[in-house]
């Protein structure tokens, strides 16, 4: 699957999810310093360092990623959006030593930590940067997005979604970890947590439908050797009648765990 189908999926993720990450960044914005040094973990395609930089507008960010393709990316919606003498970005893989990022007050990491092959390191390292009153926000996936709930394609969906977990977790993937407890034993105290169930009903709007398209003709791909070939030939045909569909919706949980250095 090109590159460029994840800086899409990473984009309509926060468009379609407006509400939760619209929450999830004013809820940031309220327990941040006035002015922070922000690093964004796993920064992806730039929409939480856009979005923090317009939320706090005495913040400079730093966005880590190890994408030279989503840096780029990035690095253009900042210009784009006049915010790039705001937004520096640094590729760096968190499984290793970090490099010095400098003072930092705030460490935000959406949909990355799962990723890490060793997330108590990086908990370490994030501690070590961080300023003492400084703020940890972890975000995370409790599940990810369903958008055939309550049609005929309901079961062919979900025999992806059993597929594809059984995937991240032969990956070493850490999906569904207690975030808050680990923070608490990294050394982070004060660790508050907010939980959203995202539950988009039709008609969906445009944007919804390519996220749903997008979502998955991923999956698809990605399970071409594990879904018999009658489930990838019935995915394809979903996903190729998606535009127009009037019985989609979107639903998903998100965890957000806060915490203080």
């Amino acid at each position: 699957m090109p590159h460029d189908s994840l800086i899409e999926l990473l984009d309509l993720d926060a468009e379609v999810l407006h509400d939760y990450f619209r929450d999830m960044i004013a809820w940031v914005g309220r327990e941040a310093a006035e002015r922070p040094h922000v690093v964004d973990l796993g920064a992806g395609s730039g929409t939480a360092s856009l979005a923090l930089a317009r939320q706090l507008p005495g913040a400079t960010i730093t966005a880590v990623d190890h994408s030279p393709e989503m840096l780029a990316h990035l690095r253009a919606r900042a210009d784009a959006a006049g915010l790039a003498d705001r937004i520096r970005t640094v590729d760096a893989d968190l499984d290793r030593p970090w490099p010095d990022l400098g003072p930092v007050e705030v460490i935000f990491a959406a949909a990355s930590m799962h990723h890490l092959a060793d997330p108590a390191g990086a908990l370490a390292s994030a501690f070590g940067a961080m300023r003492p009153g400084g703020l940890l926000v972890i975000a995370e996936l409790d599940s990810f997005p369903r958008f055939l709930t309550g049609t005929p394609d309901e079961d062919l969906e979900s025999r992806g979604h059993a597929e594809a977990a059984k995937r991240r977790h032969e990956a070493g993937m850490h999906m569904h970890e207690p975030w808050g407890d680990r923070m608490v034993q990294a050394g982070f105290t004060s660790v508050t947590e907010r939980h959203f169930d995202i539950d988009l009903r039709p008609p969906l709007s445009a944007a919804a439908t390519r996220y749903a398209q997008v979502c998955l003709g991923r999956m698809r791909h990605g399970l071409q050797e594990r879904l018999s070939p009658r489930d990838l030939a019935a995915l394809e045909e979903v996903v190729e009648g998606l535009p127009g569909r009037p019985d989609l919706s979107v639903r998903t949980e998100r965890t957000v765990w806060l915490g203080r250095r």
